[in-house]
């Protein structure tokens, strides 16, 4: 029988009986760096979404589920236990028609003396460390990576990042504004965050993004030292044509040239214009004045993306039901005061993933109105304290070691 054919027939029976086999290739994950180092080696087109995570790795894909209902889960190895008061970790195996997963969630009574949430990056918006480092460095007791980032490039962020002690650090305009956010009141959301930014001399001007990894096209972007070093013409995709710079330093134009440099420390507020934009910043003379304004709307204390709504008041916002991958969420439970932050394992015998669906299905039943997905694959790890109080990896990256990440969701402890 014709391979073709014979695939068909399997998946008819499959329909049939309410089997949910995985379908992919070769019927098991491709070893740990194969499929990364693919991913790596093809450029990746930063004008589109890299796909359900930032390596752009196609996930393996699964039969739609009976009727589109949840498969009945046996779970089985649960494990409790306190991180700090108000704190609670847990970790469980689930089994379905699917397969087996690991789950493993932290549980945060937002409301409690002494807990708090703060965005964790490196140094400079490009910079990259392990989820460990960051929780480390940044006095965190837990925390899980954050958002979708330039993987095969620049590194930076693709979204929204606000620090609670340095302030805004970067957003675009128009896409990647979904986001976890904390109010200045302290209140857990998720929505969209808007950048506002404008140059005050020229309020024609339209500003796209403030130190992201790329300029949109026909647009002006901000960079100022958070981004740290130049990235010449990488941060406009390559073009080189219809392109410009104005430097402003202590309120004044000091350069406006059509060339971009590399690896030049950043210690001044620098826009870079494409095509229209270029020929917006074309009108700023050197020794005019000019003042740029930026900042998140709403001006939270702490902001980071995600990228897929998955719940929204309770209602299931994302659809997918097919693409395994594992997963990293959080959710909000507004009825009992609780922040959810979920890692699920995957592409291993242990742990298969989770598709879309099934990680706002699983978020729903833990009690989350609203949730939102953050970067999964090989970026998804928590860090937390085991049971006797010493902090470590509590998941098991797909990587088979922890990735450098870009940004990551901190949880804090400081006793009243």
């Amino acid at each position: 029988m014709p391979k073709r054919v014979w695939l068909v027939v399997v998946a008819l029976v499959c329909a049939v009986v309410g089997i949910a086999p995985v379908i992919s290739g070769s019927g098991d994950p491709e070893p740990r760096g194969r499929a990364e180092q693919a991913a790596g080696d093809r450029r990746a087109d930063r004008s589109v979404p890299p796909g359900q995570t930032s390596e752009g790795i196609k996930g393996e894909m699964v039969a739609p589920t009976p009727y589109g209902r949840p498969l009945p889960a046996r779970v089985s190895n649960a494990r409790h236990w306190t991180v700090a008061p108000g704190i609670l970790y847990r970790r469980w195996d689930q089994t379905d028609r699917r397969g087996r997963i690991r789950a493993h969630l932290l549980s945060i009574a937002w409301k409690r003396p002494g807990v708090s949430f703060d965005y964790l990056s490196g140094a400079h918006v490009p910079d990259r460390n392990t989820v460990s480092r960051y929780v480390v460095r940044d006095h965190a007791i837990a925390g899980v990576n954050g958002g979708f980032f330039d993987i095969h490039d620049t590194g930076a962020p693709l979204g929204v990042g606000v620090d609670r002690q340095r302030g805004f650090m970067h957003a675009p305009r128009y896409t990647w504004n979904n986001a976890f956010y904390i109010t200045r009141g302290g209140v857990p959301r998720i929505g969209r965050l808007e950048l506002t930014a404008r140059v005050d001399q020229y309020p024609q001007m339209s500003i796209t993004n403030v130190n992201s990894p790329r300029v949109r096209e026909a647009g002006i972007g901000v960079y100022g030292p958070d981004w740290g070093w130049t990235s010449g013409y990488r941060i406009t995709d390559g073009q080189t044509k219809g392109i410009r710079m104005v430097v402003i330093r202590s309120g004044r134009v000091i350069a406006n040239r059509t060339t971009l440099n590399s690896n030049k420390l950043v210690d001044a507020t620098v826009l870079i214009g494409r095509g229209p934009g270029a020929a917006q910043l074309r009108q700023m003379r050197v020794g005019s004045s000019a003042t740029v304004r930026w900042g998140a709307g709403g001006r939270p204390a702490v902001a980071i993306s995600g990228e897929k709504t998955l719940l929204r008041d309770g209602k299931h916002m994302a659809l997918d039901d097919r693409e395994l991958h594992p997963r990293t969420a959080v959710g909000i439970d507004r009825d009992k005061g609780r922040v959810l932050l979920l890692v699920v394992d995957g592409r291993s015998s242990r742990s298969r993933g989770y598709t879309l669906l099934e990680e706002a299905r699983l978020l729903r039943q833990l009690g989350a109105e609203d949730a939102i997905n953050f970067d999964g694959g090989g970026s998804t790890t928590m860090v937390a304290p085991g049971p006797r109080g010493r902090r470590s990896v509590v998941n098991t990256p797909s990587d088979g070691a922890q990735r450098y990440v870009a940004d990551a969701l901190g949880v804090k402890y400081t006793r009243p």
